[in-house]
């Protein structure tokens, strides 16, 4: 039994929705020798019967290391010695011009923008699962917090239409990440560029780049660095709202009447000793994955403080920050929409709470100065005396005698000058009071009220479906510029 608790509960948290291995430093230096061979053999730097000979050994050499159990050298300096193996001592005139100071940069953005890309994947996913709760939720009433509070009535749709606007930011950061991301290091050798005709341009576009990184010096020394940075703190933003909602979901389980939790089974463990117990183990593991992505993007800052420009301490491969932190940050997406989409919500619990609090007194306020022009602060006054008379004696709002209301609205008009009467009737009294009436009375822009609320989610379903398009169009840039190298590659092998 307790085998098989441990079991489930590691099943819980191991990486959701596994997704094949990403392409390894090997494959990544393979491509940028390809397009390096392409280019010198175009300016001629190579001459073309040698860049033949060139091309076949990388062919050689890569089916070599596809087979099982070869070894995939991730340092230049240890591929080189297997292509020259083959292809004779010439063939270090493809490096012509190249330093594995411009080489492990562009390893580095090859690798990033992947990860890029399917962290943007994985976070569409999250806002696809959110909107389809807001959907299906739309309507619920709920109890929203302010200061750990019970502030206000809202929906369940509203609420999370607001976590969903977040995450619409997160992806438009993505995106705006990309356009500087997506410029290539190659060809700046060891920073100064060479005195060979390096054709930058032509190389960043076989490797699928929009441009190179203009200056040599910043290219390989200095992008690595403040675009760590950039990567890594877009990831901790992300992680920080998911710790959020995760712990807005967390104060459910203190209670003994919850109103929202996890589907039993799938997504909660047992106790190894306590029957009662349903574990939120997909909960968890969703917050300690947050907490993971925060944590390297704080790695990545001190691994970039206070050292020269030009110190590996910031030019990680991507089993390091900031290329490790985009790929926890896809995986917390994964398990935060595996959450969404094991939510259960008890909609008349989540009623229940709203209506034993006294959270709609403020439109109770709003009310006498809409209606019988009553000064909100006068409103307010006497909406907070409502609030100490009904807790005081362990009644809800729906529980106040009227006669009580009259009295202490007389009470709280003394000395003002307005009548003491209350220009409210019992009926539009309790109607002000309560939780449909205020969430239908909201006036305001974004706000909780039912066609609000579907505008709102209409135009989330409009920007996910643009981002979703976005990245299937930068996706097929790169398998675009891919076969164009695999093709002028293909034609170098075939020469004479």
């Amino acid at each position: 039994m307790r085998r098989r608790m441990i079991g489930a509960i590691l099943a819980l948290l191991a990486p959701l929705g596994a997704h094949a291995a990403p392409t390894d430093s090997f494959a990544r230096i393979d491509q940028i020798n390809r397009a390096s061979l392409v280019m010198t053999a175009e300016t001629g730097i190579v001459p073309r019967p040698l860049a033949a000979t060139i091309a076949r050994a990388l062919d050689q050499v890569a089916a070599d290391a596809a087979k099982p159990g070869a070894e995939r050298p991730d340092d230049y300096l240890r591929i080189e010695p297997l292509i020259t193996a083959i292809a004779g001592p010439e063939a270090t005139r493809m490096h012509s011009g190249r330093s594995r100071q411009d080489i492990i940069p562009t390893v580095l953005k090859l690798e990033q923008r992947d990860r890029l890309l399917a962290l943007a994947q994985a976070l569409d996913e999250t806002r696809g699962a959110l909107l389809a709760v807001a959907d299906r939720e739309a309507d619920t009433i709920v109890p929203a917090y302010t200061n750990g509070v019970q502030a206000q009535p809202t929906t369940l749709g509203h609420l999370y239409l607001g976590y969903a606007a977040v995450l619409a930011r997160d992806a438009q950061r993505l995106r705006e990440a990309w356009t500087r991301l997506n410029l290539s290091p190659l060809g700046a050798a060891a920073l100064g560029t060479s005195s060979f005709p390096v054709d930058r341009k032509r190389l960043a576009e076989l490797l699928g780049f929009d441009a190179p990184v203009e200056n040599s010096y910043d290219a390989g020394q200095l992008a690595p660095m403040d675009m760590g940075l950039e990567l890594t703190g877009l990831s901790a933003t992300l992680a920080t709202t998911a710790g959020s909602f995760a712990q807005d979901l967390y104060a459910q389980y203190h209670q003994t009447r919850p109103w929202i939790l996890l589907r039993e089974g799938a997504l909660t463990g047992p106790s190894s000793i306590m029957p009662q117990k349903r574990n939120p183990v997909a909960l968890y593991g969703l917050r300690m994955k947050a907490s993971d992505v925060v944590g390297a993007a704080q790695a990545f800052v001190i691994m970039a403080h206070n050292v020269d420009s030009g110190m590996p301490d910031y030019k990680r491969n991507q089993a390091e920050p900031p290329g490790r932190t985009l790929a926890e940050a896809a995986e917390l997406c994964r398990r935060w929409t595996r959450v969404l989409d094991g939510l259960v919500v008890d909609r008349a619990r989540a009623a229940e709470e709203v209506a034993a609090d006294y959270s709609t007194t403020t439109e109770l306020a709003d009310t006498l100065q809409r209606e019988a022009d009553v000064p909100f602060r006068l409103g307010h006054h006497f909406a907070s005396e409502l609030v100490s008379y009904g807790r005081s004696h362990d009644l809800r709002p729906a529980d106040l005698p009227f006669a009580e209301v009259r009295r202490i609205y007389a009470e709280a008009a003394a000395g003002t000058g307005l009548k003491p009467d209350l220009p409210l009737d019992e009926a539009r009294f309790r109607a002000a009071l309560s939780a449909r009436g205020m969430i239908d009375a909201a006036a305001g822009l974004g706000g909780p009220q039912p066609a609000e609320v579907r505008r709102m989610l209409a135009r989330a379903r409009e920007r996910l479906e643009a981002d979703r398009a976005w990245r299937d169009d930068r996706r097929k840039g790169l398998a675009d510029a891919r076969a164009r190298l695999d093709t002028a590659f293909a034609a170098l092998t075939h020469e004479p």
